[in-house]
């Protein structure tokens, strides 16, 4: 499932505590992809990152990370089956004793490299679909995918690999929830997680054509609790809501340099995947620096951690061991401060700009007018 923290519409918002580990090390091993989602993580100037680690480096990372006490490992991009050493890297994972996430399009994730993971030892994978329906699902990715997800699909559960159905939520796709469900249910998915779209990057720029109205969050909503009230605990179903529409920030990856640690393809390290849309902090790098200083002691891990940076209402409100904040990242999107409280928080004074932000979404129902992610994009 997605790797930030999340709130749940019927469920409990956990807080982590990792005592001071990166229990959960996502490695984006590239940010190569044959799909063009417009609501992509990977940064908006994603083709500048060409330098990726190669599989010597990438090892070394993992042996820093266990040592370091990283316990949950993530495999993601881009696309990491576009790695063509990807079950090296799993199969020395798991000789660390990672517990490993494959996290996919499914596109290049064939029968033989279904095998080849298995072997490998990996224990669990994540798959995206948008939708049941083959022309919306396409239009969306930019690609002729759906066949190939749905085969995916079929082949992960054939192989006998638990699974996390993913669906990134946006207005286009929101009215699929039932027949996603009923798929979900005929292959036997032991996770599926409605994942409302979190707006950097890409979907950033496209959040006008993407963000649902109430209405149809509303509507969803009640279909998962019916899914959940009949499927009781054969399906474990997330419905991560859209920050847009709720008045506390979620505890974004269970705080800032907390229990979690990106490596980026180029090797920067990140305290979360959208880190680097925060102008002015430097990232140290793998190559330069060994793991653990990056995490202990580098200025940019230590920025935000903790809660002597809060200002003002976060430095006194109760709430702020709970949500840490909010999202560092988008507070810094939304007011050009990264310090500021999260403007979710109804308690911020900057709040005012969601609302704004909702309302040109609900004034501005343009049609194709999505952005697909591709190289070369300049938002000026």
């Amino acid at each position: 499932m997605s790797e930030a923290g999340f709130a749940s519409s019927a469920e409990t918002t956990v807080t982590v505590d990792g005592h001071g580990l990166p229990l959960w090390l996502l490695l984006e091993l590239t940010y190569r992809c044959p799909l063009k989602c417009p609501w992509c993580n990977n940064p908006l100037d994603f083709d500048v990152y060409r330098e990726e680690l190669s599989t010597a480096e990438w090892i070394d990372v993992l042996r820093q990370g266990r040592a370091l006490g990283a316990v949950q490992l993530g495999f993601s991009g881009g696309e990491p089956m576009q790695r063509r050493d990807l079950e090296e890297l799993v199969g020395e994972a798991t000789r660390l004793g990672y517990y490993t996430n494959l996290i996919t399009s499914g596109m290049g994730l064939s029968q033989t490299r279904l095998g080849a993971l298995r072997d490998a030892g990996l224990k669990q994978i994540q798959l995206s679909l948008q939708a049941m329906d083959a022309d919306l699902n396409n239009r969306l990715v930019g690609a002729e995918a759906h066949a190939h997800k749905l085969a995916a699909a079929r082949a992960i559960k054939a192989y006998g690999f638990p699974m996390v159905l993913n669906v990134p939520v946006s207005r286009h796709n929101i009215g699929e929830a039932s027949t996603l469900l009923d798929f979900a249910e005929e292959l036997g998915i032991e996770y599926v997680e409605f994942a409302n779209l979190q707006y950097y990057n890409w979907a950033l720029v496209n959040r006008s054509d993407l963000l649902p109205t109430r209405e149809q969050i509303a509507a969803a909503e009640r279909v998962v609790a019916e899914r959940r009230a009949r499927l009781g605990r054969r399906m474990t179903i997330y419905f991560v809501i859209s920050d847009y529409y709720d008045d506390r920030p979620k505890a974004c990856m269970k705080g800032w340099g907390n229990i979690h640690l990106t490596i980026a393809p180029d090797g920067a390290a990140l305290p979360c995947q959208e880190a680097r849309v925060i102008t002015g902090l430097e990232f140290p790098n793998v190559r330069d620096h060994a793991l653990e200083w990056i995490w202990r002691d580098s200025p940019v891990f230590r920025k935000f951690r903790g809660e002597d940076w809060m200002q003002e209402p976060c430095r006194t409100c109760p709430e702020r061991g709970h949500d840490y904040g909010g999202c560092r990242c988008q507070a810094f999107l939304l007011t050009g401060d990264a310090a500021a409280t999260d403007p979710v928080c109804g308690r911020s004074p900057h709040h005012h700009l969601v609302g704004e932000a909702v309302a040109m979404a609900m004034a501005d129902r343009r049609s194709n007018g999505l952005i697909m992610r591709q190289r070369g994009f300049n938002v000026a």
